[in-house]
């Protein structure tokens, strides 16, 4: 059948409303260890609060209830959805009236355990939102639903990083959208949320009322427990087993580049700035994945991720190099020229280039081994287990760079200016905390070594995965072959 949106146009824009106001918690998620850094939060604190953005990384695990357990005269979706979006709304109406109090404190265990929840309710909203686009939108139009997914959801992330933080910027305001020069940007963070807050409060009820779920024909009650045994016949495939230590691991190496952007900060580039830079790499987002994939189309994707991983782990150094010469470019003003920018744009473009080619090669991969039958529970589970391949080095990296990093009090020798009061006292005997080790590089030199390491197994390991016959992916094989043994 031949794809016809005009047919689902209202369902459609339903679908990408829903998708955006999901990209506005992960927005968010991105924008606030900005605000932490400028308030000066160790990095051992930003490791912390980085764990509030793992529930995406997890959510393969109640995935299956959110599935199967559902009130019939709501709707298998709405059943999740509305009251998820409502508990969403609440938590950032409560969050705009707390959060300037727990930045204040520093309590960032409370803002993290906070932002987590808001983060596991983005989650569970997403499982429902993706199963109520395959029922919502015609059968020939289905297709629109990854669509509306990624145009949502980056509309949502763009929303809650890119534009808070510009609006939230005072020198942004200042110097593009007024007049007269004012101390405080045209947003505040509690002015956002509680804006959000309220537009997540009405529009839930919107769509509570004014949208009717049909109900789901050969839906069955028992599927949770199916989807769990499902998951253990995939897990107890040795092939599968050898592909979760090699997701879990191989990202290991780039663990230092999630410092980066808070290295220049650190070093006086302004959020907003780097924000701002989210523009012009957007539409290379879009693009490379359709210029990558003629490539990564054959029986062979994987071999254009091992080309793609030592090019991508020599950046760490380009990224190294980069936060070394930041303070060299600083103007007396604190600015930075224009010329420096487009440094960081080249540098990010070319690094993005390696980071899809090994994105798009993957994905390939999983939808090549992917067996049929439970296609969906399969690729959910590779997806899972590479977006916690990718969270867990970064926090432990971030959690690694304070111990790693080696500072002296130029006024004492006793001061090792360890944390923000030991600085402060620092500062009042007339004195300037000197770096003597920074553990950025430290982490970048040696992440880059561990990754160059990791590819002595990985790269005959993924070989070898490539090239093992289909049939040793698939349940059903090799329950027949026990069987017959």
């Amino acid at each position: 059948m031949i794809p016809n949106a005009k047919r689902d146009l209202g369902n459609i824009l339903l679908l990408l409303f829903l998708y955006l106001l999901q990209g506005i918690p992960l927005g968010l998620m991105a924008a606030v260890p900005m605000i932490l850094q400028n308030r000066h939060v160790s990095y051992t604190e930003q490791a912390k609060f980085s764990f509030s953005i793992w529930p995406f990384s997890l959510k393969l695990l109640w995935a299956p209830i959110v599935d199967a357990v559902y009130s019939v005269k709501m709707g298998r979706r709405k059943t999740w959805l509305i009251p998820m979006q409502y508990l969403i709304g609440i938590f950032t109406l409560f969050l705009s009236s707390h959060v300037d109090t727990m930045l204040e404190s520093a309590s960032i265990t409370l803002l993290t355990v906070v932002f987590f929840l808001l983060n596991f309710l983005a989650a569970t909203q997403d499982i429902a939102v993706d199963g109520w686009a395959l029922t919502m939108l015609r059968r020939e139009n289905v297709g629109y639903a990854s669509t509306c997914n990624s145009v949502g959801q980056t509309a949502g992330f763009f929303l809650g990083y890119v534009v808070f933080l510009a609006l939230e910027s005072p020198d942004f305001c200042n110097q593009y959208l007024r007049f007269e020069p004012v101390e405080v940007g045209l947003v505040t963070l509690p002015g956002f949320l509680y804006f959000w807050g309220w537009v997540f409060m009405i529009t839930t009820t919107c769509v509570w009322f004014m949208k009717t779920e049909l109900p789901e024909k050969d839906t069955n009650k028992e599927s949770i427990i199916s989807s769990y045994k499902g998951l253990w016949k995939i897990l107890k495939l040795p092939n599968i087993q050898t592909a979760i230590i090699f997701l879990l691991t191989a990202k290991i190496g780039f663990a230092a580049d999630s410092a980066t952007g808070l290295k220049l900060l650190e070093a006086g580039v302004p959020k907003d700035k780097l924000a701002l830079l989210a523009i012009p790499m957007t539409p290379l987002q879009i693009i490379l994945p359709f210029l990558i994939s003629k490539y990564t189309a054959g029986p062979n994707p994987m071999s254009v991720y091992i080309k793609a991983m030592p090019i991508r782990l020599l950046f760490g150094f380009v990224f190294a190099g980069l936060v070394w010469i930041t303070p060299s470019f600083k103007e007396p003003d604190g600015s930075f020229p224009y010329v420096y920018y487009c440094g960081i744009l080249l540098i990010y473009a070319i690094q993005q280039i390696t980071l899809y080619s090994m994105f798009v090669a993957v994905m390939a991969f999983f939808a090549k081994i992917s067996d049929p039958i439970i296609g969906g529970t399969y690729m959910t589970l590779l997806n899972t287990v590479t977006n916690l391949g990718g969270t867990w080095p970064a926090t432990f990296a971030l959690w690694l760079l304070d111990p790693l990093t080696s500072k002296s009090c130029s006024a004492g020798l006793t001061n090792d200016c360890s944390t923000q009061a030991l600085e402060d006292a620092c500062k009042l005997e007339n004195g300037e905390c000197i770096t003597l080790v920074d553990g950025y590089y430290v982490e970048t030199f040696a992440c880059i070594i561990i990754g160059f390491v990791w590819m002595i197994w990985g790269k005959p390991t993924i070989l070898r995965l490539q090239a093992a016959p289909l049939s040793e992916w698939k349940i059903i094989h090799r329950n027949r072959r026990k069987e017959k043994n």
